[in-house]
C-alpha cells in the first residue's frame, strides 16, 4: 500500500514513530430501554459517574487543565441543562435520546454565537465533550478500557480535553487531529507537557487509521503506512531530535547567548503557581509573564490574598524579576461576575485593560496588592490589550491614588516598573508614544489581529501565520521604539516558546523571551545556534 501523507498544523515539535491508535466512538452502541424512572435512574447514574471521574481529575490538574474540567462539572449541575432532559424523559424519551437531544441544542446555540464569539465556540467543544462522556456512561461504555496499550500516536478527529487528561503521559507518544487549531484547549495542554501534537489534518482515511506511523509535529505532517525509506529517515531524524533535546536538557541551567555572545534573556511564563513546585528558579532570568486570572476564578480575590500570591513568586524567584499581568479576563477568558456577557464578539470588547479601567474600584484592590508586593523584591507591573496612551495615563494615576493610600495607612510598598502587552496593532506601530518602563509582546492575539484570524477557528488557522511579513514588521516596530526610549522589549506569546519563531524574534532584534516551563532548555538551544550557520529547522529532514 502507498503511504499517504496528510498535511495539517504542528503545535509542538517532535519527530514520532509509534503505531497508531484510532480513539474509538463512545455513543456507538446500543442500551435497551425501561420505562422513565429507570431511564432517569439510568441518567442519574451516568451523571454521577462523569461528575465522579471529572472531580478525580481535577485532584491530579492544576492551572488551566483544572479549569476546563471545573467548568463541564458545573455544567452538570446546571438546571437548565438537566430540567428539559428529565422532562423529555418523563415523557417517554430514551435516556440517551433526550440527553443527547438537549445537549446537542446546546451545542449548536454556542456554536452559532455569531461572528468572532470564539468564547462560545471553545465552550461548545466542552460541551461536546460532556455530551460523549455522560452517553458512554450510558452505554456502559468506560474510557478507561478503551486506552493504548503501548506508546501510540493517537489519532482522531477532534480530542475532548478531559479525554486527553485521562491518557498516561507515557501512553501517549504524540497525538494527530483531524480538526482543531494552535490556540484550543488541547493544544495548550499538549504543549504544557512537551508533547507533538498536529491538527488542521482534514478528513482522515479510515481504512488507513491503523499501523504505523510517523507524526512530524514539526511540520506539521502525519504520513501513514510510511516506506521503509521515510521510516529510515523518520528514526535518523528522531535520533537528531533526541540529541536536540540533550543539548537542551545541557543548556537549561546556564545562561542564555547567541553564536557570537550575545546575552539572551530566557524567562518562564507563569500560568499557575503549582508550575513552579518542578522548575529550578535557576534554569531561568526571572518570571516574564505571570497570568492572575487563575486567583479570579471563585471571585475577586481580596487584596491579602493577591499579596500573598505574589509574594511566593517574588520568595520563589530569589532577586530575579517577576512581572506580574494584571487581571486580563475577557475574549475567550470569560469570568463570572466580572466579565460581560452578550457582547456580540468577545475579542473586539471589553477586555484585559478595557474592562479594568471600566470597574476601577476592582483594578486598585489589585494595583494596591501589587505596589506592596513589589516591597519584598523587583515586581514589575503589565497592563493587558492597551489600544491608546491615554489608557496608560489612567493606569499612572490610579497607581498614584493607591501609593498614597498605603502610605497614609502606614503600609510598606515599592515602586514597581509600569509595562504594557503589545497584542493591539496600532499600538505596535506607535510604541514609542506609549510613557512606559517596557513593552512585553503577545503574539498570540498580535497575530490574531493583524490577520484577522479567531484564534481557535481551525478553518482559518492557516492564514495566521507567525512568519507573515506584516506581523513581523509589527514585531520590529516595537523593538526600534523599545532601543529610541531605551526600555526593554520582550516577547511573552507562543512564538517566544517555539523554537523556530524564536529565531524570527531573534532575527528581529529580539533579546527577551518569555517562555513555557517545558521549552526552555529548547529555546536556549536555539537561542545559542543563533547566528552560527547550524540554525537548520529544528527536528531535522524526516521525509514525513
Amino acid at each position: 500500500m502507498t503511504e499517504v501523507t496528510l498535511q495539517g498544523i504542528g503545535v509542538s515539535s517532535g519527530v514520532v514513530l509509534a503505531p497508531l491508535f484510532a480513539l474509538p466512538d463512545l455513543t456507538e452502541a446500543e442500551r435497551r430501554t425501561g420505562a422513565p424512572a429507570d431511564e432517569r435512574a439510568a441518567l442519574e447514574s451516568a451523571l454521577a459517574a462523569a461528575q465522579q471521574a471529572l472531580e478525580a481529575l481535577m485532584l491530579k490538574e492544576e492551572g488551566e487543565a483544572a479549569d476546563i474540567l471545573e467548568f463541564q462539572v458545573v455544567l452538570l449541575e446546571d438546571e437548565d441543562i438537566l430540567a428539559p432532559v428529565f422532562a423529555a424523559i418523563e415523557a417517554g424519551a430514551a435516556a440517551q435520546e433526550a440527553w443527547r437531544e438537549v445537549l446537542e441544542r446546546e451545542i449548536a446555540e454556542y456554536a452559532s454565537g455569531g461572528p468572532g464569539d470564539e468564547v462560545f465556540a471553545a465552550r461548545a467543544s466542552d460541551l461536546s465533550d460532556l455530551r460523549d462522556r455522560v452517553l458512554a456512561g450510558l452505554y456502559g461504555r468506560t474510557a478507561e478500557a478503551l486506552l493504548p496499550r503501548e506508546p501510540s500516536i493517537l489519532i482522531a478527529r477532534d480530542l475532548p480535553p478531559s479525554r486527553f487528561l485521562e491518557f498516561d503521559a507515557g501512553l501517549l507518544a504524540g497525538v494527530a487531529l483531524g480538526e482543531g487549531s494552535r490556540t484550543s484547549h488541547v493544544s495548550l495542554l499538549a504543549r504544557a507537557r512537551g508533547l507533538p501534537l498536529v491538527v488542521g489534518l482534514g478528513d482522515l482515511p479510515a481504512g488507513l487509521l491503523t499501523g504505523q506511523a510517523v507524526l512530524d509535529a514539526a511540520r506539521g505532517r502525519l504520513v501513514l503506512d510510511p516506506s521503509e525509506d521515510t521510516l529510515l529517515r523518520a528514526r535518523e531524524s528522531a535520533g537528531a531530535q533526541a540529541v536536540l533535546d540533550g543539548k537542551a536538557a545541557a543548556l537549561a541551567a546556564k545562561p542564555a547567548a547567541t553564536a557570537s555572545g550575545e546575552p539572551v534573556a530566557v524567562m518562564v511564563n507563569v500560568d499557575h503557581p503549582s508550575i513552579l513546585e518542578s522548575l529550578e528558579v535557576e534554569t531561568c532570568d526571572g518570571v516574564g509573564l505571570t497570568r492572575t486570572e487563575f486567583l479570579f476564578q471563585e471571585g475577586a480575590p481580596g487584596e491579602e490574598e493577591q499579596l500573598r500570591s505574589y509574594g511566593e513568586l517574588l520568595r520563589w524567584a530569589k532577586g530575579r524579576p517577576v512581572t506580574v499581568r494584571t487581571l486580563d479576563a475577557g475574549g475567550d477568558k470569560p469570568i463570572a461576575g466580572i466579565t460581560r456577557d452578550g457582547e456580540s464578539n468577545p475579542f473586539l470588547g471589553l477586555r484585559g485593560l478595557r474592562l479594568s479601567l471600566a470597574d476601577p474600584a476592582l483594578f486598585k484592590v489589585q494595583l494596591r496588592a501589587l505596589l506592596r508586593a513589589a516591597a519584598e523584591g523587583p515586581l514589575k507591573i503589565m497592563v493587558p490589550m492597551v489600544t491608546e496612551p491615554a489608557e496608560i495615563a489612567r493606569v499612572r494615576a490610579l497607581l498614584d491614588e493607591a501609593s498614597a493610600e498605603l502610605e497614609v495607612e502606614g503600609l510598606a510598598q515599592g515602586k514597581p516598573a509600569l509595562g504594557m502587552m503589545v497584542e493591539v496593532p496600532v499600538a505596535a506601530l506607535a510604541a514609542e508614544q506609549f510613557d512606559v518602563d517596557f513593552y512585553s509582546i503577545g503574539t498570540n492575539d498580535l497575530v490574531q489581529y493583524a490577520t484577522a484570524c479567531a484564534r481557535d477557528n481551525g478553518a482559518v488557522a492557516p492564514l495566521a501565520r507567525t512568519d507573515n511579513p506584516g506581523v513581523l514588521k509589527l514585531i520590529e516596530a516595537v523593538v526600534a521604539a523599545g532601543r529610541a526610549r531605551g526600555v526593554e522589549v520582550s516577547v511573552c506569546g507562543d512564538m517566544a516558546s517555539d523554537p523556530a519563531d524564536a529565531r524570527l524574534l531573534l532575527a528581529a532584534g529580539v533579546r527577551s523571551l518569555s517562555v513555557a516551563a517545558a521549552e526552555i532548555g529548547r529555546i536556549k538551544a536555539a537561542v545559542a545556534a543563533f547566528g552560527s550557520g547550524e540554525e537548520v529547522e529544528e527536528g531535522a529532514e524526516s521525509g514525513a
